[in-house]
């Protein structure tokens, strides 16, 4: 019998509902064979996930030591919408993969107004999955209209200078580049195209300058898994990204990107399957990047 464990994620009852048996499995490799098992096929959002390619696009707009200034990279072993976990002296944010720091990374994309951002954002997943994505317009609005917490965690930032402007704007955003919808494939390939040093393994396009890679890698390695990422980094051992959608994405860096699609969530919002299932890939075909 499948595990039923867990809890499903959702902003409000009846939107964005899966299965609690909906499950699949992707990888993808450098050379740009993508073999897939399971519900594959099933849309899902990117949710928190999506933190780790903006933060990316970020590092392209303004550079590393810009970027630095408003959003620090240290682990906290504190939730994902931990709203007082800031650094006491410089008040950043501890890093990019919680909710606050990457309020403050989205805060940071360039554009002229809100839809020349949101383009350029979609733009960047374009590069990264191989097609044209699209934001669940439902689940953005629920989203928005209830996430106080993170309209607490935008103003508390503006106080404290990490972001400026139209805190509505900047929320925005940063719901709608959670709120796109993908597949277990896309997420496989979009991991491949990281672990190919930035370069889609089948289009050929560069989705990502090759210097910031390491950055992705190193904040997915450190801080990716909530506050499970030093147990992850132990038993799993590559650089890994969670959201609340049910997906996870791993990057074995130089040879494939993994991911794994599963609704039910433990208490820290990772997906309990998609663990389980990363773990055994990493035994099985000695994955830990610290390993043999």
């Amino acid at each position: 019998m499948p595990d039923r464990e867990g809890t499903i994620y959702t902003s409000e009852p009846d939107l964005m509902q899966h299965h609690h048996d909906s499950f699949a499995i992707s990888v993808a490799t450098v050379s740009g064979q993508v073999y897939s098992v399971g519900d594959w096929q099933v849309p899902f959002l990117i949710q928190s996930i999506s933190k780790i390619f903006a933060y990316g696009l970020a590092l392209e707009d303004w550079g590393r030591d810009a970027v630095l200034e408003k959003v620090d990279v240290e682990p906290t072993g504190d939730a994902y919408d931990s709203i007082i976990k800031l650094k006491s002296k410089t008040k950043r944010p501890y890093n990019p993969m919680i909710n606050a720091g990457a309020i403050a990374t989205t805060s940071l994309i360039k554009g002229k107004g809100p839809a020349t951002r949101l383009n350029r954002l979609l733009e960047m997943y374009r590069r990264y999955a191989g097609h044209q994505v699209f934001v669940d317009t439902p689940t953005f609005i629920s989203e928005r209209m209830n996430g106080d917490r993170n309209w607490a965690i935008s103003y508390l930032l503006r106080n404290f200078g990490m972001i400026d402007g139209d805190i509505s704007q900047i929320l925005d955003l940063y719901l709608q580049q959670c709120s796109v919808l993908l597949n277990c494939r896309d997420l496989a390939v979009m991991g491949a195209t990281l672990a190919n040093n930035g370069t889609h393994p089948i289009t050929g396009e560069k989705a990502i300058q090759p210097d910031y890679v390491r950055d992705l890698l190193s904040v997915m390695y450190s801080c990716g898994m909530y506050d499970f990422a030093g147990e992850w980094v132990y038993q799993v051992g590559f650089p890994a990204k969670s959201g609340v959608g049910g997906g996870i994405i791993g990057v074995v860096p130089g040879k494939l990107g993994i991911a794994v699609f599963s609704p039910p969530l433990d208490e820290r919002g990772n997906s309990i399957r998609g663990i389980k299932v990363c773990e055994e890939l990493a035994r099985r075909f000695q994955l830990h990047i610290l390993g043999k």
